[in-house]
């Protein structure tokens, strides 16, 4: 089932976060609500990832955490391709392309995943992903945001073009 599951997966992509995100970014007392949230992609406040990449960090955008749970709506981009390396997270992760093409990999495997496309990532399961420059991720976590990085996260070195 692993196997199978690792084929329906998008890292963030994770990207992201890439260390720690919980330890870098407290969840904003804004997307924190039991109320309706309506929000346009031009109104968003991003912020960066991986500060160390200046202008080439992949930037994130909290959309929504639940009060209670701590279950996480967020998004992604990419002003650059990059390489995510091998990381975990905490909770269950969902992920669903909204543009540019990922590839991902997770124990000796990998997909890719185009617009609309989506995977499901159980949570503690190790994984990759290689992201092209302006792409998009919205992303869900069953629980509280947070990355563990099994080889460090990201530097310059894995940036591409």
């Amino acid at each position: 089932m692993k196997k199978k599951l690792c084929f329906l997966i998008l890292p963030a992509l994770a990207i992201l976060a890439l260390t720690d995100i919980r330890a870098q970014t407290t969840e904003p007392t804004s997307v924190t609500s039991d109320g309706p949230i309506f929000k346009n992609v031009s109104d968003l406040k991003w912020d960066k990832i991986i500060p160390d990449l200046g202008e080439n960090s992949p930037e994130i955008c909290f959309l929504r955490v639940d009060p209670k749970t701590h279950a996480t709506s967020l998004l992604i981009r990419t002003s650059k391709a990059i390489h995510v390396r091998k990381h975990w997270h905490t909770a269950n992760e969902s992920h669903t392309m909204i543009s540019g093409k990922a590839i991902l990999a997770c124990e000796g495997k990998r997909a890719e995943l185009s617009p609309g496309g989506f995977n499901y990532m159980p949570a503690k399961m190790v994984h990759e992903a290689w992201l092209p420059a302006n792409s998009l991720t919205f992303i869900t976590v069953d629980g509280p945001w947070d990355v563990n990085w099994v080889e460090g996260p990201p530097t310059a070195a894995d940036l591409t073009k």
